[in-house]
């Protein structure tokens, strides 16, 4: 494997796949996972209760916890995937939430501009994964996995983030970037997906290629 540890990270709407996707390349290229909190996230279930009025608590609580553990990826002697980045909070979920009247104004800018001032100490990731997802496989995926908090959500509000997300890897500057069209593929339970994806990885990975 490179001797100069990789940092890749793996981006998504809200059931793509990421965590599985993680920890199948995790496995695969030796790489440690970093996993998105869900289980012991103290705002989640209430943010979908109650939008409007846990939203700027979810996103900084997210935004810290996304902060802490980019810093510690960038100083890892090791090479590592991070399930979502702390890109995905700002230009995709809190982005999101200000648009549809659930975080105001006044919320919205002080999250954006701690934010930016976060990720001027930040790397950004040796390459970024992006799980391209129509709305009806997230639905499927969301009701497969089964977590109660998340069997409310509305398939406008999927809809939205999928928008805002195609805004944001069409604008993508940070590095190396690879698309993945998610839709028929079945990487969990289906090698020749994932020996797909995999060799896609390969590919953008000039330095993985160097260790054939």
């Amino acid at each position: 494997m490179p001797s100069i540890p990789l940092f890749v990270t793996v981006a998504g709407n809200i059931g793509a796949g990421k965590s599985s996707l993680s920890k199948l390349l995790g496995a695969h290229f030796q790489w440690k996972p970093y996993m998105e909190s869900v289980e012991d996230n103290p705002y989640l279930s209430d943010f979908y209760s109650d939008m409007s009025r846990w939203s700027f608590h979810l996103q900084i609580y997210f935004l810290a916890n996304r902060f802490k553990c980019h810093k510690e990826i960038a100083e890892s002697s090791e090479s590592v995937i991070q399930d979502r980045s702390i890109y995905e909070d700002a230009e995709i979920f809190a982005r999101n939430l200000y648009n549809i009247g659930k975080m105001t104004e006044r919320d919205y800018k002080n999250y954006i501009s701690l934010f930016h001032v976060m990720i001027e100490y930040l790397k950004p990731p040796d390459l970024m994964i992006y799980l391209r997802s129509n709305v009806d496989t997230l639905v499927k995926q969301i009701s497969i996995r089964g977590r109660d908090f998340e069997q409310n959500i509305e398939r406008s509000y999927l809809e939205q983030l999928n928008k805002l997300y195609e805004e944001w890897i069409a604008g993508y500057k940070l590095g190396p970037l690879l698309v993945i069209e998610n839709d028929d593929l079945d990487f969990v339970n289906n090698e020749a997906d994932l020996k797909y994806i995999i060799a896609r990885v390969k590919y953008r990975l000039p330095q993985m290629q160097l260790f054939e």
